[in-house]
């Protein structure tokens, strides 16, 4: 790939120094070991990560854009089948049955498929993560032998029923229901209005034989709540519906048009009492329910918990997505000119102007600490899966952190592609350079396995339960030290003394105001403080909401919603920031640590001016310092620039991954024939007088 800007060639560590000539000192910049770093990015599963990225680099899987939707879907099919031959899909399936059960493993290649074709990644996780993970962990060892060889052979193509036109994210109200008839040991599935039609489904349009249907399970005239139950859906003969199941194709939509997305409905249609995935709740032959688990509540988040992949999944296919973004975004940078800024003769290269590395290195350093922060949910996933940690407290832990982070690397996704489509101009908006193609493809990654904001929501509500823990029962002496702590807290930040602290520490000096914000601890301490004083403001009017009534409840919350997803986002950020500063502790090599000092600083610094109104009006930082943000992210961007290629090169993605013609070196070949024609043209003396030029010399003679 041609560059246009030279990379850092000295092998020196950073702060070194090199003699001069007159035998003065001179700085040395640091430099990036890029593969050291590469390899870090891999994270623990880097064989199988690199395995799947050879996969996604066959033309045979890749996107071919301008198919018509009818002709995607058939082409996404037949790379399912590519993908069972080259062993891609049952790394977390049971080892007895040929899998080799690695639920870490499994999600770090899956993820990688989106660079191939986010349909292909999405179908493969309809049928293998979600109707054949349901199927192994809401199921026993019987439907496993019976079912799961057929779902990971692809000759049981299956969808995932879960939402309904009428509920989309209160799985909890869905209105379909499984009845159980003693007299024929069978349960009665019917949808009984429209509403309740299964919608959205992948593989229910045309490809999906059978289906895990979740049903509000009802026995004895109990309705013991929401359970899953395997259906099937066609005859495997004709492909047509069985009696009682019938449903529509959702069309066209705004993306991932390679997955046959439709509605299901069913009227009385009877399946076996064994159909029921039965490893959390279970019917006897009269009638009789029976469950390990005696409360409803947490029965039911139990059998969710165990989907819980699929946000790990989308986490990290959203990282990626970011990286192929900036890899493109940022090459293309560094070769496109535009505009004669320091030279009357040369124009500049994109890179080099402030507001492009504003646009794209916040961004870099947003995905880098996504990227530190998916290994370590991915690995709290493996070890909650593994059963290596796999308390309650461990999947309550696990279902937090997915819910966390997979709003923010998914809305960061969007963001960072219409970012990098606007920074790379025309060139952008073309499908061939993929930006609009893949924004569109990941529109609703925000929408789906949970929608973002009501991810946030649960997350909220964590925060609020682990902040009422803290002070349950406790003594009227902690109480009252909680009380003047406050009062003291609110002494400092709010009558301004915090403010002249901070003043009186910089002695009004830009860089003392610099040190005191690129320090770690204060970096940390601001960005806890926000989400710890958030939490505690909620918390402290949502006090007593448990003995109101419950409109009178519902009404008080709703007043501090928006305050509570806030507050979550900012948890979801300082997580971020926290796994990008232990990353750091791990790199060896010392000018890669001082390069990527530099990010995550311009990572938190970033997300402090996004905030600093509240900052200001909190009192959490003076005036100097709130000047002074702003100016220490201009002067992290200019250290950055030297290394931005080395940044991007550690994704690891190759040209089969980016498929971008403006990353090919096209664009630096145009530029230096632009360059070398005009240079010519000059040293023949053929060039063309400028009259701006002329005119210049022409005043100055008057005066």
């Amino acid at each position: 790939m041609t560059e246009v800007v030279d990379r850092a060639s000295s092998p020196a560590s950073p702060g070194s120094t090199s003699a001069a000539a007159d035998g003065a000192k001179v700085a040395v910049e640091p430099r990036v070991d890029v593969a050291a770093l590469g390899e870090q990015l891999l994270g623990r599963w880097a064989d199988i990560r690199l395995h799947a990225r050879d996969l996604a680099g066959r033309e045979v899987v890749q996107k071919v854009e301008g198919l018509t939707h009818t002709e995607h879907r058939s082409r996404v099919f037949g790379q399912l089948k590519y993908l069972v031959d080259n062993n891609a899909v049952h790394r977390a399936f049971p080892s007895r049955l040929g899998g080799s059960d690695d639920h870490g493993g499994n999600i770090a290649g899956f993820e990688e498929l989106v660079t191939a074709d986010p349909s292909l990644q999405i179908k493969a996780g309809v049928q293998w993560g979600l109707f054949g993970s349901a199927v192994m962990h809401l199921g026993t060892r019987e439907h496993h032998d019976k079912w799961l060889p057929g779902i990971m052979s692809l000759e049981i193509p299956g969808c995932f029923a879960m939402t309904e036109t009428g509920h989309g994210s209160d799985v909890a109200s869905i209105a379909t229901t499984a009845t159980y008839d003693e007299e024929t040991q069978e349960f009665v599935i019917d949808t009984p209005f429209r509403a309740a039609w299964k919608d959205y489904i992948g593989n229910a349009a045309n490809d999906g034989l059978a289906a895990v249907v979740f049903a509000q399970l009802i026995t004895r005239k109990v309705n013991h709540g929401v359970h899953a139950f395997y259906v099937d859906l066609r005859d495997p003969a004709t492909g047509d519906f069985l009696p009682g199941i019938g449903g529509e194709d959702d069309g066209i939509k705004g993306g991932l048009n390679g997955i046959d997305n439709g509605r299901l409905h069913f009227t009385n249609v009877r399946i076996p009492r064994t159909n029921l995935l039965n490893r959390y709740g279970d019917v006897a032959v009269d009638g009789t329910y029976s469950s390990t688990i005696e409360s409803p509540g947490r029965r039911f988040f139990t059998m969710l918990g165990t989907l819980v992949q699929g946000r790990v999944s989308l986490d990290g296919a959203a990282v990626a997505a970011s990286k192929v973004a900036l890899q493109s975004a940022i090459h293309y940078a560094a070769e496109r000119r535009q505009f004669n800024a320091t030279s009357p003769t040369e124009e500049e290269v994109l890179l080099d102007y402030q507001r492009h590395q504003r646009r794209l290195f916040t961004r870099l350093a947003t995905t880098y600490a996504a990227s530190f922060a998916h290994e370590q949910l991915l690995q709290k996933f493996d070890d909650v899966f593994s059963g290596a940690h796999d308390t309650d407290a461990d999947r309550q832990d696990l279902e937090t952190l997915a819910a966390a982070l997979k709003p923010l690397s998914t809305w960061h996704a969007l963001d960072t592609l219409q970012e990098c489509r606007e920074a790379c101009g025309g060139a952008g908006f073309l499908i061939e350079n993929r930006f609009a193609s893949l924004r569109a493809d990941l529109d609703v990654y925000v929408t789906f396995e949970g929608d973002n904001t009501v991810l946030l929501q649960l997350v909220a509500k964590r925060l609020l339960a682990d902040y009422a823990k803290e002070f349950r029962g406790a003594n009227f002496g902690v109480l009252a030290r909680y009380v003047v702590d406050q009062a003291a807290g609110v002494a400092l930040h709010r009558t301004g003394l915090r403010q002249v602290a901070q003043f009186v520490a910089d002695s009004g000096s830009v860089q003392k105001s610099a040190l005191a914000l690129r320090d770690e601890e204060g970096q940390r301490t601001l960005l806890t403080d926000r989400v710890q004083s958030m939490v505690a403001e909620v918390g402290a009017a949502l006090k007593g909401a448990g003995k109101l009534p419950q409109h009178q409840a519902a009404a008080l919350f709703n007043q501090h919603q928006n305050e509570l997803i806030e507050a979550a986002q900012a948890h979801a950020e300082l997580l971020q920031w926290e796994a990008f500063t232990e990353a750091l502790a791990k790199v060896d090599d010392a000018g890669t640590k001082e390069v990527l000092t530099r990010l995550r600083d311009l990572f938190g610094l970033s997300l402090i001016e996004k905030h600093l109104s509240w900052y200001l009006m909190n009192g959490r930082l003076s005036m100097q310092r709130g000047r002074t943000v702003g100016t220490y992210i201009n002067r992290l961007l200019v250290k950055i620039r030297p290394h931005a290629l080395d940044l991007v090169d550690a994704f690891g993605y190759g040209a089969e991954h980016l498929r971008a013609a403006i990353v090919t070196g096209a664009e630096a070949t145009r530029q230096d024939e632009a360059r070398t024609y005009f240079r010519q043209q000059r040293a023949s003396g053929s060039a063309p007088a400028d009259e701006k030029t002329l005119l210049a010399i022409k005043g100055g003679k008057s005066r």
